[in-house]
């Protein structure tokens, strides 16, 4: 099966070390767990995640293993979907400081050249979108 890498970026405003605890936390509005159907995340090394999301009308299971943790600077996770066709693909997130801020980018790789495949960049923008939404709102609230 022929795969492809798909990669995003994003500027969000916050250091490293808030979007790193935020991207990693289940808890925190704005991270790529919160909101979802079920989430259940051991985020260690090789610690598992199963999260359930709702989309269309349907729950779309996914699945993974975290392989790197760098805090602050990457954080690099597996991930299997029925949208991967049970592919183990790899979702590597590099986090550099940036001024004020930070710049993320998500790598996917392995993800299946096909559409259900290519669809994931537009979730992964989603995701960051969600973050810097969310990191903007804790900025004004502490002003």
């Amino acid at each position: 099966m022929q795969t492809t890498e798909i990669t995003v970026t994003r500027t969000i405003p916050a250091t490293p070390e808030e979007v790193y605890d935020v991207w990693i936390d289940p808890k925190s509005p704005g991270g790529p767990w919160y909101g979802a159907a079920k989430a259940i995340v051991n985020v260690s090394l090789d610690g598992l995640f199963y999260l359930a999301l709702n989309h269309q009308g349907k729950t779309w299971a996914h699945f993974g293993r975290f392989v790197k943790l760098e805090r602050p600077n990457v954080v690099e996770h597996t991930w299997m979907s029925e949208p991967t066709k049970g592919l183990e693909s790899v979702v590597t997130v590099t986090l550099a400081k940036q001024g004020a801020d930070t710049l993320v980018t998500l790598r996917h790789s392995g993800v299946p050249d096909d559409e259900m495949g290519r669809q994931h960049k537009d979730g992964w923008e989603w995701v960051l979108g969600a973050l810097a939404d969310s990191m903007t709102k804790r900025k004004s609230a502490v002003k």
